[in-house]
């Protein structure tokens, strides 16, 4: 499902708009915790109720299981290359981007408990964008 709108909050920051310093103290300090409503399967996240998927959400899942240690490490990466929102919350990026080895661009959103990720489909703007700044840096 594309996206529509304008959110100023979803930007890529600009390319070194942040220290190498400041972002691994980002990366140190923030992890992905997951969302019930993005998953088809349950996978190691521990969920209660286990899954919970909603059929207008983006699922993380969608294509193939996302185990947590990969979220994880797919937020990790994402915020050691600055591909972060420049909208903070809480100290926190708004949003990290990242892409998987399968070159699938994903965007993590900071909510209530910690960040929860989804596939960004190919009708988003934003898939295009992430994946010309993820090969850049």
């Amino acid at each position: 499902m594309a996206r529509s709108g304008n959110n100023p909050k979803r930007r890529i920051a600009e390319q070194g708009q942040y220290e190498a310093a400041f972002l691994q103290g980002l990366a140190d300090q923030f992890g992905y915790v997951g969302s019930a409503i993005h998953k088809r399967f349950p996978g190691n996240y521990g969920f209660q109720p286990p899954v919970n998927p909603r059929g207008w959400k983006s699922l993380c899942d969608r294509e193939r299981i996302i185990l947590l240690e990969e979220a994880q490490q797919l937020l990790r990466e994402g915020i050691l290359k600055g591909l972060i929102s420049p909208h903070f919350e809480n100290g926190a990026p708004k949003y990290v981007w990242s892409v998987d080895a399968n070159s699938r661009p994903y965007e993590a959103k900071l909510g209530l408990g910690g960040y929860h990720g989804y596939m960004l489909e190919a009708e988003d703007n934003m898939a295009e964008m992430v994946l010309r700044a993820w090969a850049k840096r």
